[in-house]
């Protein structure tokens, strides 16, 4: 998987991206939140339900569908003063939806794991892209801190990073000549 890091800086991207501009705070720590909840099934270890299994790690959480039902929800709570299926809701729902799918995307760019079970629940299979440059995080806070751990960062920053801040620049440049 890719670490905290690099998926909170693909939300964040996805939320300076979009066309919904909000200042408000709750935007953007959803956003964060819903780019790292697909990790949360790390939680199947404890019950010893197999890494292979549907329901373990990078299993249905790491699905399109879970991103959707999960910006669904969120948006649908969470935003309650913007009309329903009006334009602003469908581009906060693909807001949440680019964060929470995002997720997947970078996992299965990792070089590590089993794949990630994109297509649940149409297909049980995991995949991963062809080309994998991202170093795989270790699951446990005790494992980043060391030399795995920096070496996750540095792909990270290569691969993710930059990608993100490429991205950024090039919305400054279309706005700042668009204003002119």
């Amino acid at each position: 998987m890719a670490s905290l890091f690099g998926h909170t800086a693909a939300a964040l991207t996805v939320g300076k991206l979009s066309p919904y501009s909000s200042k408000r705070k709750l935007f953007w720590l959803l956003l964060c939140l819903v780019s790292v909840l697909p990790d949360f099934d790390v939680v199947a270890f404890v019950f010893h339900i197999p890494y292979s299994s549907q329901w373990g790690h990078r299993g249905f959480t790491h699905s399109y569908l879970f991103a959707l039902v999960v910006a669904l929800l969120v948006t649908t709570l969470a935003f309650r003063q913007i009309r329903l299926f009006s334009k602003d809701w469908f581009v906060v729902l693909a807001s949440f939806f680019a964060a929470g799918a995002s997720h997947p995307q970078l996992d299965a760019l990792t070089n590590g794991g089993l794949g990630v079970a994109l297509y649940w629940p149409f297909d049980l299979g995991r995949y991963f892209h062809h080309y994998r440059p991202i170093e795989v995080s270790p699951i446990g806070i005790t494992q980043f801190f060391s030399a795995w751990g920096l070496e996750v960062l540095q792909s990270e920053f290569v691969f993710i990073l930059l990608p993100c801040l490429f991205l950024l620049s090039i919305q400054y440049l279309c706005k700042k000549t668009l204003s002119r």
